[in-house]
C-alpha cells in the first residue's frame, strides 16, 4: 500500500493502518528531506522553536488518544497555569479579552459590559442578541454574517474577527460558519440565541471551563516537552523500518486493472491501494485523471500563506511586559501583524528564564502582499510593531523567519458541500483514498481523526476483498 505525502495526514494514516493490520506492507513517499510537513522544531542553544503549531487540542480526543496509543503521554506538558489568556489590540493597547469569551460566545455577561473593547453602543447591540430571531433554513453563511446578525459589527470587528484570523489566517466575510463554528451554529438552531444556549449550559454546569477562559481554553491544550517534532518522531518510529522513502517525488498515479501504478522519479511501482495525503495543489495533479470532479472541487479550495517571525529577546528589553500568552490584532488597527504568541510564557523549556521567545504571525488571506518582502524586512517590521505594542527595545539575540506557502486551507462558505462531493467521488474508486487538512479540519486533532477514519475504511475494504498483504 502506498501513502503519498509525509506530513501529519500521511504519517498518521500510515501509523493507524499499521496498528490496525500489521500484515499490510506500507510504503510512504515523501518528496522532501524530512517528514512532518509544517510541523517542525528547532533547538538553537537554549531556545526551542516550533516552526508551525506549538500545541494541540484535546478536543476532539483523536490527538491525545493517539499520543497514548504511541506511548508518548509522558512527554506531554500543559500550558503554564499563570498567564493563561490572550489580549486584543485596541488603539495600540493590549486589552484583555473579556473573561469567559471563547471564540464567539460570551459565557459571562459582566466582563462584556465592562470591557473597553466595545463602546456603549456596541455593548447594547451585544445585549440585543437574545432577542434576535434565528436564521431560517440550514444554508451556510459566513462568520461575518452570523456575528453581525446576532451581535453586531463591533463584536465582529474588535473581538471575533481577530480571534478567528488568529486560527485560520482567513477573511471572515468568506469563512464558513458551518465548517469552522458548527457547534455555535447549532446552538442558534436549538435554542434560538447564544444567550439562551449559554443559560442552559450554565445550569447544566457545561460551561465551567469556558467561564474561566479568555479567547481560548488553554487547559484543554497540550504540547511536547521537546516541541511538536516529538509527535512526528513518535509516529515515524512506530512505522516499520524502511517504510518511509524521503526525497521521492510522486509524479502520477493511475489505475491498472485491480492495481495502482505509482510513478515516482520516473520509476513505476505497483500497489493494491493508494492513499493520497498531500496539500490540495499537489493532490489536484495526482487525482485529476481519475477523479476529475473531485479535483475540480478541490481546486476551488483556496489556501493562504503565512510567515512566523520568531524573536528571542532579553526580558529586560520589554518595557511593557505582558502577562498573558499572546495577543491578536484586528484589521481595523491597520497593523502589519496578525497575532503574537509568547511561547516561553506558555510552556516551560522554551527559553532561559531571563529571555522571552516571541512568535509573530504575518500575511494570511488579508495581508498576502507582506510575504513578498524579504526575511530581513519581515523581521524589521515585527520589531517595529512590538516596539509600539510592548515597548521592545534593543536587538533580538535570535531571529528566525519561517514561511509556509499555501499551507492554510480556507474553509469558505459552501465548504461542507464541496467536501461532500470530493469524498463521494473518491469513495467510488476502489483502491483510492484521500486525506488532507483541506477537508475536515485544519488542527492537529481533526487531521489525526480523519487519518483514523481513512485507515479504518481502508482496512475494512481490504478485508472484504480478501487481501492479507500489500505490495
Amino acid at each position: 500500500m502506498a501513502i503519498i505525502g509525509g506530513g501529519l495526514s500521511g504519517l498518521s494514516t500510515a501509523a493507524k493502518l499499521h496498528r490496525l493490520d500489521q500484515s499490510i506492507q506500507l510504503v510512504l513517499f515523501e518528496s522532501g528531506p524530512r517528514v512532518g510537513g509544517v510541523i517542525h522544531t528547532e533547538q538553537v542553544g537554549e531556545f526551542l522553536i516550533d516552526h508551525g503549531a506549538d500545541m494541540f487540542s484535546k478536543k476532539p480526543s483523536a490527538a491525545i488518544d493517539f499520543c497514548c496509543e504511541l506511548g508518548l503521554e509522558d512527554q506531554l506538558i500543559e500550558p503554564k497555569p499563570s498567564g493563561r489568556g490572550a489580549r486584543i489590540v485596541r488603539n495600540g493597547q493590549l486589552v484583555p479579552i473579556p473573561e469567559g469569551f471563547v471564540l464567539m460566545r460570551a459565557t459571562q455577561l459582566w466582563p462584556m459590559l465592562c470591557t473597553p473593547l466595545l463602546s456603549l453602543q456596541g455593548k447594547l447591540r451585544f445585549l440585543l442578541e437574545r432577542w434576535i430571531a434565528p436564521a431560517k433554513g440550514d444554508a451556510d453563511e459566513s462568520i461575518s454574517s452570523f456575528v453581525q446578525r446576532r451581535m453586531g459589527q463591533q463584536v465582529l470587528d474588535r473581538i471575533v474577527a481577530p480571534l478567528s484570523a488568529g486560527i485560520y489566517t482567513a477573511d471572515v466575510t468568506q469563512l464558513s460558519m458551518q465548517t469552522t463554528m458548527q457547534a455555535i451554529a447549532k446552538m442558534e438552531k436549538q435554542y434560538g440565541s447564544l444567550a439562551r444556549a449559554t443559560a442552559v449550559r450554565r445550569r447544566k454546569g457545561e460551561d465551567s471551563v469556558e467561564r474561566g477562559s479568555t479567547g481560548a481554553r488553554y487547559g484543554q491544550f497540550r504540547a511536547f516537552r521537546g516541541g511538536m517534532i516529538e509527535l512526528i518522531n513518535g509516529i515515524a518510529q512506530s512505522l516499520p523500518d524502511d517504510s518511509i522513502k524521503l526525497n521521492c517525488f510522486v509524479e502520477s498515479i493511475r489505475p491498472d486493472g485491480d492495481q495502482w501504478i505509482v510513478t515516482e522519479s520516473g520509476t513505476d511501482h505497483e500497489f493494491d491501494h493508494v492513499v493520497v495525503a498531500v496539500p490540495p495543489k499537489a493532490a489536484i495533479n495526482l487525482l485529476e485523471p481519475t477523479v476529475p470532479l473531485a479535483s475540480a472541487e478541490l481546486a476551488q479550495i483556496e489556501s493562504a500563506s503565512a510567515a512566523i517571525v520568531v524573536l528571542a529577546v532579553s526580558a529586560k528589553d520589554i518595557q511593557r511586559p505582558v502577562n498573558t500568552f499572546g495577543f491578536v490584532v484586528p484589521l481595523s488597527e491597520k497593523r502589519r501583524i496578525l497575532a503574537g504568541s509568547f511561547a516561553s510564557h506558555k510552556f516551560s523549556g522554551r527559553s532561559p528564564e531571563d529571555h522571552v521567545l516571541i512568535r509573530v504571525f504575518m500575511g494570511g488571506a488579508m495581508q498576502p502582499e507582506l510575504l513578498e518582502k524579504s526575511d530581513a524586512e519581515l523581521a524589521k517590521i515585527v520589531q517595529e510593531e512590538l516596539s509600539e505594542l510592548i515597548g521592545l527595545t534593543g536587538d533580538p539575540v535570535l531571529t528566525r523567519v519561517v514561511r509556509w506557502n499555501d499551507a492554510m486551507p480556507q474553509y469558505h462558505v459552501g465548504h461542507g458541500e464541496r467536501v461532500r462531493i470530493i469524498d463521494e467521488e473518491i469513495d467510488r474508486i476502489p483502491g483510492l483514498s484521500f486525506t488532507s487538512n483541506a477537508l475536515h479540519g485544519v488542527g492537529i486533532a481533526p487531521v489525526i481523526k480523519q487519518a483514523d477514519q481513512v485507515a479504518r475504511k481502508v482496512v475494512s475494504s481490504w478485508k472484504e476483498s480478501g487481501n492479507t498483504s500489500d505490495g
